[in-house]
């Protein structure tokens, strides 16, 4: 065949339509694989579409549809089933075709023109640089990365973008308390605030600064400690409470600033560089890479913060109130209106982030998809009803919400708090249990589902653990392959006629769902369908590999069965590769 077999059979189904009534042309033809076995290979629900507008029974109008199907010598039978489905039955030599599609297209295979080279960007991870990456992190980035891949794979042009938050408080607070960790190296003790940043890579830092610069930083307990409020009792947990350590913070880092003078920036920059070089190694060490990794701070640098509020200032979509500049969000959908300047005059994180949404349509982005933690929910309505405000399309912006995962080690509920310091990195659970399983284990479920990390199953070595099941696969066939005496070029001749058992023609139709189930993921931005797929796929292949021998006496049956195989090897790897897992040779 010149073309794939579903395409094939719309074909014919758009024949048969054009003669039986050409004014419904334009109808589109849709082909789905029934979930039973005995109903066909594919079923057509095109009656059903027509039935309406033709104002005819559709069991009716799907018996005329068959009378004008053209003959073909792909399909064994067509019938009517149900309330008007016409189900096509393929002839095995049909159902075996998809073998020789693999092994001739190899990686290729699966690939799909759907995007039409569109240009999307995709914003994931995103984290604030102030600590290293922790488990929940993880998940965003295997999400993040797996879905570029898989539209990619689909046929868009993806950009992969990291939003660097380096110009707000977040940073202010890691730099004081880097520098309030450097005075101790000094004997300066100061009481260390409790909602500073506490972690042991705070310390490193700090000891970093002592080697490079002895004492230059340090000051006295009295200079540092100067004008701060006090700070409440530890054991309080009041609203009160919360406000005076607040207040106690701010003044710590209004005093830092103050007495390092320019050598702030120093302070500054070192800890912004050391934790977004920590990010940026962890990311990639998981095999997960960006285009672009995008400053904040260029939004301010360049003037296009101002100019964006401005912007929303003349279209009238701004007041002032209290000293404050706020956003009319309620008036595109959002809860309440949203301060984008304060009375301070520094402009607030909903500013910038408009403004780095204005600058991802400025770039001529056609599709912009930001991946974000479920508990951002509520800030959708507010960035698309600015986008809105702005006079842009709101549509162009899609975003992902991803629920936070949980890691639960001998059935202990893991801490995560960056602040604290008490997390569990993202670097130390690739450690125990390897790439592979965190990859695959991220993308196990659909983005928005809570996902619990199941520690041990992921470190086992058995069928129950997806990843070792699919791996397995694959290296079974690397192994058949091994002592297999042929040429791989000979494959693609091989008599797949020969494959004629239930398992052989169960695998073969696996194998031809796979560009179905790349689409339709890509559709739904949904890469775990490619992970439930590559666990059906290995099902098959070991029920098959269980039930016939591959190295058979018989050389062209060996030759059939090696080049199925060869063939499950492929897309295992092709499917593998969306979701950035390897296939190992052997296990």
């Amino acid at each position: 065949m010149t073309h794939d077999i579903k395409t094939h059979l719309a074909d014919l189904m758009r024949t048969a339509l054009l003669s039986l009534a050409p004014d419904q042309a334009d109808t589109a033809i849709v082909l789905e694989r029934p979930k039973q076995a005995s109903h066909g290979d594919f079923a057509c629900n095109l009656a059903m579409q027509l039935a309406r507008a033709m104002k005819r029974n559709p069991r009716e109008l799907a018996q005329l549809l068959l009378s004008e199907i053209p003959r073909s010598p792909f399909v064994a039978k067509v019938e009517i089933a149900g309330a008007g489905f016409i189900n096509f039955h393929l002839q095995r030599a049909a159902k075996l075709e998809v073998v020789r599609n693999v092994l001739e297209q190899k990686d290729a295979f699966g690939r799909s023109a759907l995007g039409g080279k569109q240009k999307v960007q995709i914003e994931f991870v995103s984290a604030n640089p102030t600590g290293p990456l922790h488990v929940g992190h993880g998940r965003g980035a295997a999400y993040g990365a797996s879905l570029c891949n898989l539209l990619a794979y689909a046929g868009w042009d993806v950009t992969r973008e990291y939003y660097v938050n380096d110009a707000g408080r977040q940073m202010d607070i890691l730099a004081t308390s880097a520098w309030l960790r450097y005075l101790e190296l000094h004997n300066t003790r100061i009481p260390f605030p409790p909602n500073g940043y506490q972690g042991d890579y705070v310390r490193n830092m700090a000891m970093e600064m002592k080697i490079a610069h002895g004492d230059k930083y340090a000051r006295s307990t009295a200079e540092v400690l100067d004008g701060t409020p006090g700070l409440p009792e530890a054991d309080r947990a009041d609203d009160d409470a919360k406000a005076q350590r607040e207040a106690h913070l701010d003044a710590l880092i209004a005093n830092a600033k103050r007495l390092l003078g320019e050598d702030w920036n120093y302070v500054h920059n070192h800890v912004l560089t050391e934790q977004l070089e920590d990010c940026r190694s962890d990311l990639e060490d998981f095999g997960v890479h960006f285009d672009v990794w995008f400053s904040e701070r260029s939004l301010f640098d360049t003037g296009l913060v101002e100019r964006c509020v401005e912007r929303l200032n003349q279209a009238g979509h701004l007041y002032e109130q209290n000293g404050a500049l706020w956003f009319k969000s309620t008036d595109f959908g959002d809860e309440k209106d949203r301060v984008v300047q304060r009375d301070n005059g520094l402009y607030t994180y909903f500013a910038s982030d408009i403004a780095y949404h204005l600058n991802k349509y400025e770039r001529g982005f056609e599709r912009v998809i930001n991946i974000w933690g479920a508990d951002h929910h509520g800030y959708i309505p507010r960035v698309k009803g600015a986008l809105k405000a702005l006079d842009l399309d709101p549509d162009v912006l899609e975003v992902a919400l991803v629920q936070f995962a949980v890691l639960y080690r001998n059935g202990q509920k893991a801490s995560m708090s960056t602040r604290s310091g008490e997390f569990v990195t993202l670097r130390t659970l690739r450690d125990e249990v390897g790439n592979d399983a965190c990859r695959f284990f991220y993308v196990l479920r659909k983005s928005d589902q809570h996902l619990d990390f199941d520690l041990d199953l992921a470190k086992s070595q058995t069928n129950e653990n997806p990843v070792y099941y699919i791996q397995y696969a694959h290296a079974r066939v690397c192994s058949v392959l091994a002592q297999w005496d042929g040429e791989d070029e000979a494959l693609q001749k091989a008599d797949l006629a020969l494959l004629d058992n239930p398992h052989e023609l169960a695998v073969a139709a696996k194998l031809g769902e796979f560009p179905e189930v790349v689409e339709a993921a890509a559709r739904d931005l949904a890469p775990h369908v490619i992970a439930f797929y590559l666990k059906d796929l290995a099902a098959a292949f070991h029920s098959y590999y269980n039930a016939e021998r591959m190295l058979v006496d018989d050389v062209a049956l060996k030759d059939a069965r090696i080049a199925l195989a060869a063939a499950v090897r492929q897309v295992i790897r092709n499917g593998m590769a969306i979701i950035g897992v390897s296939c190992p040779q052997s296990m």
